[in-house]
């Protein structure tokens, strides 16, 4: 029979559809043509596949070869389909049997020895090939990855000539022998503490607060105050992952080329450099990829000297702060990734980094010198709606004497994480959700405000001039003020402390 069919799967989003790999042999001077939307990536895939059926010590057919991918309106791009095409001819040439091909499903890219190479998208795949019931063929090196598929039975090769060995019963691999791939102590990778740092008290409350009802956090105050410090350890103080949702984050780090087992389940913290671009942030590409935004989904997303980023950077973010997702659209293709994150950023609140600290607090050398007109510019940098959109807005001054050099440890992280998931197990048990996901009607009646909170919120709209989307983000956070204080009603206490977090409104 001189027609084989393998299935194989694509790359679309955190989407892994099915692609049947179609191989007909035909008569005719030997070519070898790929047909179905495929790519430049995978139209090279004919070089390397006669390179390593050669290599591998099988003949290469001298015949016309046609490799139909389909479906054919669906873009392959990438080097996985390498695996499947040279599985398909070599049994359209009976050189391999086709009658357990239907079982499988591969991926992998050869090298022209015929070795097998890591592809990216491994963990999506596996769980969408288990969906279908069929096993699943990946390369040695997307072992890792591949372990964390529940589900599904799961094989690795090193090399072309291993796979065959294994299709043709002449030397069995063991089923999910991934698994013996699986760091088992990177659960246990050291995280940085919350008692290292110094002082701070007021930040850390935020930090704490921040984390319990996954608000978003802006750090503003003078260099070297301990504003990076802070944002890299809210990781370690917020809840931890559940399965379903370490999963879905580790699927996302699959579609670049990192090891998604590095820090697996811990909660992801990407910190992009500020001469980032938007299409860095949001992800993009022909074939869209996923960007930092998405890669920090779960997790903590930390933008340092946040008014040094380019305005219309910034911009791309006001959606994914809203809604938790990122839709890429390009002419082939429309993908959308999550984008769950918790924004932490940084910044000073001046050019030179020392307006409003007091002259006992300073030398001369670090007295602010900046105009008010330098000031403004700097702080408009950032638009209105974009600070509306973060919660808390929390100073980092420096350290009063003696602070640096005490020897009192303050309260570790696993302390603090401790009632953080208590008063976040609050909010799930009562609304399914966190704190800063409710929305305005949820509001009313989980968070019902009597007729002097009310006046309070109506009086502080007029005087510091707030939109309704701020006094929103006001309540979410006293609530989540109530839910670490284990009080059931919103008091006026809980309020005013959600005001003080406001204090950058007050000081542009």
């Amino acid at each position: 029979m001189s027609l084989a069919t393998v299935f194989s799967r694509a790359r679309l989003g955190l989407q892994a559809p099915t692609v049947t790999v179609e191989v007909h042999l035909s008569n005719g001077l030997p070519s070898l043509s790929i047909v179905g939307m495929a790519e430049t990536a995978v139209k090279e895939s004919k070089d390397r596949v006669r390179s390593a059926i050669i290599n591998s010590r099988f003949e290469f057919p001298a015949r016309r070869i046609t490799v139909n991918l389909a479906p054919a309106d669906l873009p392959k791009s990438g080097g996985q389909f390498d695996l499947p095409i040279a599985l398909g001819i070599l049994a359209a040439s009976q050189q391999l049997p086709t009658e357990s091909l239907a079982q499988y499903e591969f991926v992998g890219e050869l090298g022209l020895n015929g070795e097998l190479r890591a592809v990216p998208g491994c963990l999506p795949a596996a769980i969408a090939c288990g969906k279908q019931s069929r096993r699943f063929f990946c390369p040695t090196e997307n072992a890792q990855q591949v372990s964390l598929a529940d589900d599904v039975e799961s094989f690795c090769g090193q090399s072309l000539l291993q796979v065959c060995a294994h299709l043709g019963g002449q030397q069995s691999l063991l089923a999910n022998v991934t698994e013996a791939y699986l760091a088992t102590d990177s659960n246990h990778e050291h995280q940085q503490d919350l008692s290292d740092v110094k002082g701070q008290r007021q930040a850390k409350r935020a930090l704490e607060i921040a984390a319990a009802g996954q608000h978003h956090l802006l750090l503003y105050g003078p260099p070297g105050t301990g504003k990076s410090m802070l944002a890299s350890r809210l990781p370690s103080v917020m809840p931890p992952l559940d399965k379903a949702s370490a999963i879905e984050v580790a699927c996302v780090q699959s579609l670049t080329s990192g090891d998604v087992t590095q820090g697996y389940p811990q909660r992801p913290f990407a910190a992009p450099h500020h001469t980032a671009s938007a299409a860095s942030l949001v992800g993009g590409g022909s074939n869209p990829k996923p960007g930092e935004i998405s890669l920090a989904h779960k997790g903590v997303l930390f933008l340092d000297e946040l008014p040094e980023f380019q305005r219309q950077v910034l911009e791309v973010l006001r959606e994914p702060l809203e809604c938790g997702s990122i839709r890429i659209s390009r002419a082939a293709a429309q993908v959308e990734y999550p984008a769950r994150f918790q924004l932490v950023a940084a910044m000073n609140p001046c050019p030179c980094g020392f307006f409003g600290e007091t002259t006992q607090n300073v030398t001369a050398r670090q007295q602010c010198r900046c105009s008010p007109d330098q000031v403004r510019r700097y702080r408009h940098r950032l638009s209105g709606p974009l600070l509306d959109r973060i919660d808390l807005h929390v100073p980092v001054l420096a350290l009063k004497k003696g602070e640096l050099y005490n020897t009192n440890r303050s309260e570790s992280s696993s302390t603090v994480q401790a009632r953080v998931m208590l008063a976040y197990q609050r909010q799930l048990d009562r609304q399914g959700c966190s704190n800063a996901a409710l929305s305005a009607a949820q509001l009313e009646t989980i968070c019902p405000l009597n007729e002097h909170q009310k006046q309070l919120m109506e009086n502080t709209m007029l005087t510091m001039g707030y939109s309704a989307r701020v006094l929103h983000k006001v309540i979410k956070v006293a609530r989540t003020i109530a839910d670490l204080a284990t009080e059931t009603h919103l008091r006026d206490e809980h309020l005013m402390e959600a005001f003080s977090y406001r204090s950058m409104d007050r000081s542009v």
